[in-house]
């Protein structure tokens, strides 16, 4: 169920071809979530600028159903800056994350959604 997505100009040349296998567990321990929910995706060659240049940088949502908030994302925002700008090279000045929280019965997965399947 959290996904963190990443968007950036940043060329999938460049992009480590295990960075998302990498990335998934970093997610899940942040988050507290089991790995086999998490997902992690990069949305490379993007045209973009941020503060009127190109030099690399990014777009980033997390979404998870709980385990966000004010603290917690503060927690995570360190963590997930240091991975991305680590192993993408965009630096932590260059690219924003948005924290999106969703209730369960938002969220769809085995043909419904969490809020059917754990209430």
């Amino acid at each position: 169920m959290p996904h963190f997505r990443i968007e950036t100009n940043v060329p999938k040349s460049k992009i480590p071809q295990d960075f998302v296998t990498k990335a998934v567990p970093i997610l899940a321990k942040s988050l507290g979530k089991p790995e086999q929910y998490c997902v992690v995706s990069v949305i490379p060659d993007i045209l973009m600028s941020f503060g009127g240049t190109t030099e690399p940088c990014a777009i980033a949502n997390l979404m998870s159903i709980g385990a966000l908030g004010v603290e917690q994302n503060k927690k995570h925002a360190k963590i997930l800056f240091e991975l991305v700008e680590k192993e993408l090279g965009v630096p932590q000045d260059r690219m924003y994350i948005t924290f999106q929280d969703n209730p369960t019965g938002n969220v769809g997965f085995k043909g419904t959604t969490f809020h059917a399947l754990f209430g």
